[in-house]
């Protein structure tokens, strides 16, 4: 049993606390914390918010998709998260959240609806990350759209070694499973 102040207890508290989950297809421990019950003709809600949580053990990151929204990321603790951003335009970036702000840590960034994102830690000896990402118009199923490794190869040929790495493999499909967020 992990001594109560290792990050191994520290995770499987997180874990435990806000019900944590694998998100479908992604791969982010997370749970939803706030659906708006205002929703447009078509039953998307006005906003939402999830809890998420980055970890080597379990291992947790976010592998590549693209929302039709803007979704604003919030750090909450823990070590930095590194997002890979492959931009429409073909161009790409990074960004780190965390609490180094003399190191150019961001404690909130939006990523632009359309843009190819996956996260993880930043560095290899983080032990996790605890962040919050919030959407207006709300998440949902039809909103997202995973990322093939074989697509993104040949869009952002720079980016070959994060592709591999955080790119879903062809087979796995970019969709989530029907009814997900209902």
């Amino acid at each position: 049993m992990p001594d109560e102040a290792s990050p191994d207890h520290e995770i499987a508290s997180l874990i435990a606390t806000y019900k944590l989950l694998p998100l479908p297809v992604e791969g982010t421990l997370y749970a939803s914390t706030y659906v708006s019950t205002t929703t447009d003709a078509h039953g998307v809600p006005s906003g939402t918010a999830i809890v998420g949580l980055y970890a080597h053990e379990p291992l947790s990151r976010s592998l590549f998709h693209r929302l039709t929204s803007d979704e604003v990321w919030h750090f909450y603790a823990g070590d930095a998260l590194r997002l890979v951003l492959l931009h429409p335009d073909g161009s790409s970036s990074d960004v780190v959240l965390g609490n180094d702000h003399a190191a150019g840590e961001l404690i909130q960034f939006v990523v632009p609806a359309g843009t190819w994102q996956a996260g993880e830690l930043a560095h290899q000896n983080g032990s996790y990350s605890l962040f919050g990402c919030t959407m207006a118009p709300g998440f949902t199923g039809a909103a997202f759209e995973g990322g093939a490794r074989s697509k993104l190869l040949a869009q952002y040929p720079s980016r070959a070694e994060d592709v591999e790495r955080l790119g879903l493999s062809d087979s796995d499909g970019g969709q989530l499973p029907e009814g997900f967020t209902q």
